[in-house]
Parts: C-alpha cells; structure tokens; sequence
C-alpha cells in the first residue's frame, strides 16, 4: 500500500481527493490536513511516502512546506495538486523541492497514476507543468525568490504578518518573546521592501505567497 497525507484547506475538495484515491485499493490515507503547519506535523508523524499539497493554504504556504520537508522528511515525495497554473507556482515548487505537479482539472486518473509514480521513485509532472519546465530550461533564466532570502523564522513571521495577527500573537504563535517578534517584523518589512503589513499583504498576493 501507498501511504499518503493530503493537504487542502477546502474541506470538499481534500474530501472528494480522499474518495477519489482510496478507490483504487492500493493508496492508503494515513492523514488529512487543513494548513500548513499541520500537513509538517502530520508528516513527521506518519512518514507518508506521498504528500499531496495544495499551494494556497492558511498558517504556512505550500512553498514553505515544501522547503521544510525536503529537509526533515526528505522520504516523503511531494505532489503538488493546484489551481493556480501561472508558471511561477510551477517552477517556484519544483525549485524548492516538489517532485510532482498537477492542475486541480486533471483526470482522477492521472493523479493516481501520479501519486504512484512519486510513490516508486519517479518524477510526475502534468503536461502544463512539464511545458513549463522545458521552457525555462531552454532559457536558464534565473529564478527570483520571492522571499527575497527570508530566513525560515523571518517567513514564518511574514505568513503570520500578512494573515493579520499582530506582533504579540505572532510571538504566542511562535513561542518567542514580543521583542523578538518586533525584530522579525521589521527584518522581514525592509527585507521586502514594505513600510507596512498592507504592502507586505500586497506583495504576497502579487507573488503567489498568500494563502
């Protein structure tokens, strides 16, 4: 059996994914998650060999999923399952670690033969992604990171920044003291180039970062 997590903040959707891939008999849904944060827990818990992650999700953003388990669970292959199809979210993913990647209209079908294929070892990406894969190959243009070399506490820090918890929340949610959250607002502020939390909202909205 295949044992995997899937991740997406719309209950029906991840439902209707769950239904979808238990059907086949040989895919095992070990866990559910509605954010970020919790599809990381839930993953170094199970040690699922497939995750299946939407992009746009509450708490941590599918990209800083992403970057986190390709270091501390490097065994578990990462599907990216999407509606956004700008070839930013595509290359953006890949960059940081995903193995897979799919448009949310794909064929039932293909997104188990998709999780199979990660499940073996392979890469899977749809046609779309694949387009854009090639594309940017045959440019090498260089890929800008969005983060603008945020530091893993400093986008932890922006994520809870732009849903719109202020500075002492941010340091309850992230077990630090208000000073240091203070530090890790303004950091992340001139980092990006934002005088306040209505461009840094801004800015991830233009770059694919909100949830």
């Amino acid at each position: 059996m295949i044992r995997i997590v899937v991740a997406d903040d719309h209950t029906l959707l991840r439902d209707g994914v769950v239904a979808l891939l238990t059907k086949t008999g040989d895919i095992e849904i070990v866990g559910q998650a509605a954010d970020g944060r919790e599809a990381i827990d839930l993953c170094l818990l199970e040690r699922p060999d497939v995750l299946v992650l939407d992009l746009s999700m509450p708490r941590l953003n599918g990209l800083d999923v992403i970057r986190r388990l390709r270091s501390e669970a490097p065994h578990t292959a990462i599907l990216v399952l999407t509606m956004h199809s700008e070839g930013e979210y595509v290359l953006h993913a890949t960059h940081s670690g995903a193995r897979g990647f799919l448009l949310k209209d794909a064929a039932g079908s293909e997104l188990a033969t998709a999780v199979r294929a990660l499940a073996s070892g392979e890469d899977y990406f749809g046609a779309h992604a694949r387009t854009v894969l090639d594309k940017q190959e045959a440019t090498s243009v260089p890929l800008e990171d969005p983060y603008r070399n945020l530091t893993d506490r400093e986008r932890e820090t922006f994520h809870l920044l732009i849903e719109g918890h202020t500075t002492k929340e941010i340091a309850r949610a992230l077990d630090i003291s208000v000073k240091t959250a203070e530090n890790h607002r303004s950091r992340v502020l001139e980092k990006l180039e934002c005088r306040n939390a209505a461009e840094a909202i801004r800015y991830a909205v233009r770059r694919g970062l909100a949830g």
